[in-house]
C-alpha cells in the first residue's frame, strides 16, 4: 500500500499541482499549504518549485508578479492535460 501511495501522491505531484491551480492562482508556500489540506501530504518547496518550473515550460500553467510574490495559474492547456488524467485514472482504476 505504501509502494501505491508514494506513486499517486509523490509521483504524480503535478496532478495535484494542476488540480490546485484549478480551483485558484496560488504563489507557492500558499500551494504547498493548499497541497496539506486537500491531498493530505506535501512534498518540499524546492521539489513543488521544480515542477512549477517544468508546467510552466511546458504551457500548462502561466505566472505573474504580483509585488514580490509570483502567482501560478493553469491555462487552457494545463486544464486540457489534467481532464485527460483523470480520464486515464478513471479508466485505469476501473480495469482494476
Amino acid at each position: 500500500m505504501r509502494r501505491l501511495r508514494t506513486s499517486l501522491t509523490t509521483g504524480n505531484l503535478w496532478l495535484h499541482i494542476l488540480s490546485l491551480l484549478k480551483r485558484k492562482r496560488l504563489y507557492a508556500y500558499a500551494l504547498q499549504n493548499e497541497m496539506q489540506k486537500h491531498a493530505g501530504f506535501s512534498q518540499g518547496l524546492i521539489m513543488n518549485y521544480l515542477i512549477l518550473y517544468k508546467l510552466e515550460n511546458e504551457g500548462l500553467i502561466a505566472s505573474e508578479f504580483e509585488g514580490r510574490r509570483k502567482y501560478y495559474s493553469i491555462t487552457p492547456g494545463g486544464k486540457a492535460e489534467l481532464a485527460k488524467a483523470k480520464k486515464y485514472l478513471r479508466a485505469l482504476s476501473a480495469k482494476l
